[in-house]
């Protein structure tokens, strides 16, 4: 395996990873997966292979995830200058490297179908269904991310419009086979100009067709049913002051008074962002001055604090009525590994305990909760979980009638937040919902059921903002069916790899 070949294989997952926020050049995706696969196409090596998947991989998730340095320095949570380098290093490469072993796996088995059944067959349905079902298998691990839909969104809005018939599976998928033509057509370029000519054809006439669906889908009206005034409050609290006391003390002024402010304005709910009050709900908040404003306004409110929880506390969204009750909260079900609990914490612990805000680990939610307002079910994500699409999709068919998504980026870099609001403009298409989304730093944003952004704060600002949004009860076919998708697409490659080998055996044979 030549350096060259690393390289340029390297370069093509960083031309990939542009596509995502917060570059933003969704462009590039449509052919920077072709240097692997021709790549794989010349080569039988499974050796080879899985160095050729390895370098794409960190190339592409080495850079989306670069914002992870953005931990460090964890000096304020007693971690020294040193150590913290060497943890969000660490947490960098083996979060890269879990990305890149979904890229390894995939040419691993592309290898095998190659060398033991299609021969020098073309599997375009083969690489497809196996990149689909790998996306959609790390998609239920406790590390999911970045995959290939992510880097056409915020921009490419009529391509991200198919995410509502088949959620990511149909832009990944359009990304890969797109990818596959324009690697076939340089493997012909010298030998068959014609083959090469149809393959570039090819991959313009999928891509056109597919935007020209996602045109239509776009188009389409909104089925709104009943509307309210959201209010969102970004309170713009430093992670170094947040669990102090002076993180306190800023948290219950600004959010006492963002929350006046937007009551004056006519706002009918009020939205904080993840843990915007660090601190259980108990006497603490009640004998506070916001729980005092929510006595005298009566606007109800959706509160993010940590809730008490058998073994310990949960990341939780309380809803709090307009007479200061507390009618339900939502429990984060998917929480972030080493920042809210310990993997092997027996091993673990005892090296990067403080790594937890509450210096124990947090308590994963149930999956099947769904939290009710004043306005109807709410479909509610918590930071991370704006990543896991099958979370959004069950309290979609579970009656959810508009999304909320809360969160606290501020101990990431800038490119975080940019990548965390496009998901969730990918969650908003798919759903057919629109979505609030309410953090401390930014972004803060109201984005509608077509992904077209209605306000997005700026970064690092104190800001408050109410609007209207709508309530939809209609159930999308992605919301109906989910992965089906992926799933089809494997039992139709299964079947065609099996009828393949079956005619090479019945062709061996006759031969001899």
């Amino acid at each position: 395996m030549s350096i060259t070949a690393l390289v340029v294989v390297f370069i093509g997952g960083l031309l990939c990873a542009l596509g995502c926020e917060p570059f933003g050049w969704w462009i590039l995706p449509w052919f920077g997966l072709a240097p692997l696969y021709w790549s794989l196409s010349r080569s039988k090596s499974y050796r080879n292979n899985i160095l050729l998947g390895l370098s794409w991989g960190l190339g592409y998730h080495g850079l989306v995830l670069c914002w992870i340095f953005g931990i460090h320095p964890m000096t304020w949570l007693g971690v020294p200058w040193f150590y913290s380098i060497l943890i969000a290093l660490g947490c960098w490469l083996f979060v890269s490297l879990w990305g890149a072993s979904l890229v390894v796996l995939w040419c691993v088995c592309l290898t095998f179908v190659g060398r033991t059944i299609t021969k020098k067959r073309s599997h375009i349905l083969s690489s497809v269904a196996l990149w689909l079902a790998l996306e959609s298998l790390y998609s239920h691990t406790p590390l999911y991310w970045s995959s290939l839909a992510l880097t056409q969104s915020p921009h490419n809005l009529n391509i991200l419009q198919l995410g509502s018939l088949t959620g990511p599976s149909a832009i990944s998928a359009l990304l890969v086979i797109v990818n596959i033509l324009l690697a076939q057509s340089f493997l012909f370029y010298r030998t068959n100009s014609k083959k090469s000519i149809y393959r570039v054809l090819g991959a313009i006439g999928i891509y056109s067709l597919a935007w020209a669906a996602g045109l239509v889908l776009y188009q389409r009206p909104l089925s709104s049913e009943h509307s309210f005034k959201i209010g969102l409050i970004q309170g713009n609290i430093a992670n170094e002051i947040k669990l102090y006391p002076a993180g306190f003390k800023k948290a219950i002024a600004g959010y006492t008074t963002g929350y006046e402010q937007l009551t004056e304005q006519g706002a009918q709910i009020v939205i904080t962002p993840e843990t915007a009050l660090p601190f259980a709900w108990d006497s603490q908040i009640k004998n506070g001055s916001f729980y005092r404003a929510i006595l005298e306004n009566k606007v109800p409110v959706l509160l993010g604090g940590f809730g008490r929880a058998k073994g310990g506390y949960t990341n939780s969204l309380f809803m709090v009525n307009s007479d200061g009750q507390l009618l339900g909260r939502y429990d984060k079900t998917k929480l972030v590994p080493l920042g809210e609990y310990i993997p092997f914490e027996e091993i673990l612990s005892k090296v990067i305990q403080r790594l937890s805000p509450l210096k124990n680990s947090l308590q994963a939610g149930s999956e099947d909760q769904i939290l009710n307002t004043p306005f109807g079910k709410v479909i509610v994500g918590i930071c991370y979980e704006s990543a896991y699409p099958e979370l959004f999709r069950r309290q979609t068919r579970a009656g959810g009638l508009y999304i909320v998504t809360v969160s606290n980026d501020a101990h990431y870099s800038k490119a975080m937040p940019a990548q965390h609001h496009a998901q969730d403009v990918i969650r908003a298409i798919e759903n057919d919902r629109w979505s609030a989304r309410a953090t401390n730093t930014g972004y803060s944003a109201i984005i509608s059921p077509r992904g077209d952004l209605i306000w997005r704060s700026s970064l690092n600002h104190y800001q408050t903002f109410v609007d209207t949004i709508y309530t939809q009860n209609s159930q999308t076919p992605y919301v109906l069916y989910g992965d089906s998708l992926n799933w089809s697409l494997l039992l139709l490659a299964g079947l065609d790899l099996f009828f393949i080998d079956r005619r090479q055996k019945t062709s061996k044979i006759k031969e001899s």
